[in-house]
Formats: structure tokens, sequence, C-alpha cells
């Protein structure tokens, strides 16, 4: 993994195993599951993620990148601009963070560290 490069894409769904269906079924992807909330794809060319969500899915992709170093990045994105919408939390496998560029997209970067 290099840092700051795109790694990883998750999507939002209302229904984890019908859209895990759907993607096996139409493109071959396979899924490992993390609790009953979160499934991770592979076999797709990028790795990525759909989690459960009760809201209306609107702007269903987060693209995450890759940095060793969180606070480092962190920081830079914030003197760059971004405005952190959700700071850094810990989930399985590592930690990571949100944050909003000028333009409003909503991003996030990981570290296995």
């Amino acid at each position: 993994m290099e840092n700051s490069h795109i790694n990883y894409v998750e999507f939002k769904t209302k229904d984890i195993e019908k859209v895990k269906a759907f993607y096996q079924q139409s493109f071959g992807w396979t899924f490992t599951d993390f609790g009953p909330t979160y499934t991770a794809f592979s076999n797709s060319g990028l790795e990525g993620g759909f989690e459960l969500t009760e809201d209306d899915v609107v702007n269903g992709a987060l693209v995450v990148l890759y940095h060793e170093n969180l606070a480092l990045i962190q920081d830079k994105v914030v003197e760059a601009g971004a405005e952190i919408c959700k700071p850094i939390f810990s989930f399985p496998g590592g930690r990571r963070f949100h944050f909003k560029d000028p333009a409003g997209n909503e991003l996030a970067i990981w570290s296995d560290k």
C-alpha cells in the first residue's frame, strides 16, 4: 500500500444479502462479512465494502485513501482546507477518519498502523 493512494471504496446498502447476491451473480465478486452490518468485497479490481444503513442512500460511494500516519495526514488535509467530519476511530483492521474536501465531497483515510 502506498501513502495517499486510493485504496478502498465503500458503499451503503439497505440490504447486505441482496447486494452481495447481485454483485456475486453479476460480476463474480467474493465477500467477507464483518458482523451483521458490514461486508467487504474482493475480486472486483479494487477492494471495497458495503455498510448497512437505514438512511436513504445519497452519494453512495465513499472513497478511502491509505496513509500509514493518520495524525500527519489529518493535519495536512486540515491545513489544506478540509473539514473533519468523523474524527479518528478504530474498526476491525485499523483506524480511519473522514473529511470533506472544499467541494463538500466526503472521503476517508485509513491506516493499519
